[in-house]
């Protein structure tokens, strides 16, 4: 699975542009995940299918950062979140990006971006 960051600047219709020019190329999310800071905004998406994504970002000439994405499941708890981060930490694993792509029952799916797929990987097993 593949994350897509894309920078923005942070101003009205700027995500609108970004949804539209991949909806016009059918790409569907799975998740998704945005924030502005200073005048610059951020947007994670996560696409059913990397390869559209890439495609319509790449003819539009829209910047982009693709990740690999580890996903992991989580009960719905206190102390979950602490538990996965100090994992990590552990692991000397920096987080780029992470969010929520899916709530079933008792659990939480998160989608894990980070600078070292592999040890983040061997550290959430």
């Amino acid at each position: 699975m593949k994350d897509f960051a894309v920078r923005l600047t942070d101003r009205p219709g700027e995500l609108a542009r970004v949804a539209t020019m991949l909806a016009r190329y059918g790409v569907n999310l799975k998740s998704v995940a945005a924030l502005a800071i200073d005048g610059q905004a951020t947007v994670h998406i996560l696409p059913d299918d990397a390869e559209p994504a890439r495609a319509a970002l790449e003819k539009n000439s829209i910047p982009f950062e693709e990740s690999e994405v580890v996903t992991v499941l989580l009960e719905n708890r206190a102390g979950e979140l602490a538990s996965l981060s100090g994992k990590l930490s552990e692991a000397g694993v920096n987080l780029r990006a992470i969010y929520v792509t899916g709530l079933v029952d008792n659990l939480v799916e998160l989608a894990v971006v980070s600078d070292n797929v592999e040890r983040a990987r061997a550290a959430l097993e």
